[in-house]
């Protein structure tokens, strides 16, 4: 199942060369995992509420081959550019699969809710 990282990037102040030394050897680090760029915007359109920095959103193939790019040693490597001087909400999650739908998400979870309250009566 393909799995995105989400990074909610904040970069205090004008960008250091450390931070500009990460962004030109990142992608590198990537494509070997297959690692897919799909945004990487500075201004985001806030609708709701507060999203302080830009967004960085990639795609891998799924969960395990995320987990083996953010460990490899060519990343570990170079983390300390973007860690060291920036501040970042960092996550994976999978995506949904093609039958997914809101509603039967709903429905998942009031059954699951129904079980809970019938083994605890």
């Amino acid at each position: 199942m393909t799995t995105y990282l989400i990074n909610q990037l904040r970069i205090p102040g004008i960008p250091q060369e450390e931070t500009l030394a990460y962004l030109e050897q990142v992608e590198a680090t990537t494509a070997p995992y297959g690692g897919k760029w799909l945004a990487m915007d500075a201004e985001v359109q806030i609708l709701e509420d507060a999203w302080p920095g830009s967004v960085v959103l990639l795609e891998f193939h799924d969960m395990a081959k995320a987990k083996e790019w953010y460990n490899s040693p060519e990343y570990q490597k170079i983390l300390p550019l973007r860690t060291d001087r920036t501040i970042s909400d960092l996550i994976l999650v999978d995506g949904v699969g093609p039958d997914f739908t809101p509603a039967g998400y709903a429905q998942q979870i009031r059954a699951a809710i129904g079980a809970a309250s019938d083994n605890g009566s």
